[in-house]
């Protein structure tokens, strides 16, 4: 019998969205019908969108495809698996930037990548908790070196959202934009966000933790849950992405992230801009821009070659470095 928790196993078996008795469960993993009960009160707290039918058995609201390391590996790319140093695939843990944080940086050239089910710890910038329910989101960390600090270090989330922009688009998810500094947005509902996390020396190597959240196939609880964040949500199913295969999908987006880093390296920034500028969704918006001194109003204007937001005031055209600040679009009448 597998050593994963029941509570996985029975998530893999439940991923169909078949009905399932509880009898025939507790059979096929050799424990109690309490211990099912119990394993799927677990789910439910997971944030599995789990349905019990009175002397009928259990089923998730919909069909997932659990990620699964092996799944995972074979839809890379074969330059991607050449330069994958290690590839973790989780149940759950705290957050899969924290996992790779605390290994010893990739060699140079190579990557590693973790992706979980479940994250009791995901955050985006800014503290911010990210929801990610069972099935439902795709999270997931690449971690990579860079031999000497780039000069275009601080566009590296604008990158980051241009390499997902890249890999969601080849799968029909369209029309995707990008907010400024680290968000992927349709019509203003939020699908992804980017939490970029660094350690480097003067003159020396840089190591970099790129940590993404995609949200894959909400249910309505998360969706509650997100929406009491302030936050309206979108997801990848709702935009008729062409594959309801997490493992595909999340490949994809570590192909173009390996293949834009090394782009990265050799070219800089403004090989990315001009497609960052064609997917900028505040361009010629009124926003308001918090979290670095007095708010500031204006007409986001596009980026600079640096990644700096430009914003139109009526005391001029200011230049906005990303650190920790917050973009809101103003409310129209």
């Amino acid at each position: 019998m597998s050593a994963a928790p029941l509570v996985q196993r029975l998530f893999r078996e439940l991923a169909d969205g078949e009905l399932h008795s509880g009898a025939a469960l507790a059979a096929s993993h050799g424990v109690t019908r309490s211990a099912i009960w119990k394993a799927a009160g677990s789910l439910r707290e997971l944030g599995a969108e789990l349905e019990s039918l009175p002397r009928r058995g259990y089923r998730l609201r919909q069909r997932c495809v659990p990620l699964d390391a092996t799944a995972l590996r074979r839809a890379l790319s074969p330059a991607a698996r050449e330069r994958l140093q290690e590839l973790r695939c989780e149940w759950s843990l705290a957050s899969t930037n924290t996992a790779l944080l605390t290994l010893a940086a990739p060699v140079a050239g190579r990557n590693q990548v973790c992706v979980s089910e479940h994250q009791s710890g995901g955050r985006g910038r800014r503290g911010r908790t990210w929801i990610a329910p069972l099935g439902g989101a795709i999270c997931l960390s690449l971690s990579h070196t860079f031999a000497q600090l780039p000069r275009d270090i601080s566009c590296l989330s604008l990158v980051v959202g241009v390499c997902a922009l890249r890999a969601l688009s080849e799968w029909g998810a369209a029309p995707l934009l990008l907010k400024w500094p680290n968000d992927l947005v349709v019509n203003d509902r939020k699908l992804g966000g980017i939490l970029i996390e660094m350690r480097a020396e003067a003159g020396g190597p840089a190591h970099v933790v790129i940590g993404l959240g995609l949200n894959f196939a909400l249910g309505p609880s998360a969706r509650r849950e997100v929406d009491a964040l302030g936050t309206s949500p979108i997801d990848l199913k709702e935009l008729g992405l062409a594959s309801d295969d997490r493992n595909r999908v999340a490949a994809a987006i570590i192909d173009s992230l390996i293949n834009g880093l090394q782009q990265f390296e050799r070219e800089g920034f403004e090989t990315f801009r001009t497609q960052w500028a064609g997917a900028d969704a505040l361009r010629g918006r009124e926003v308001t821009v918090s979290g670095a001194g007095a708010p500031r109003h204006g007409v986001a204007a596009g980026i600079n070659g640096a990644g700096e937001l430009q914003l139109d005031t009526v005391s001029g055209r200011k230049s906005i470095i990303a650190g920790d600040v917050s973009v809101r679009v103003c409310e129209t009448a």
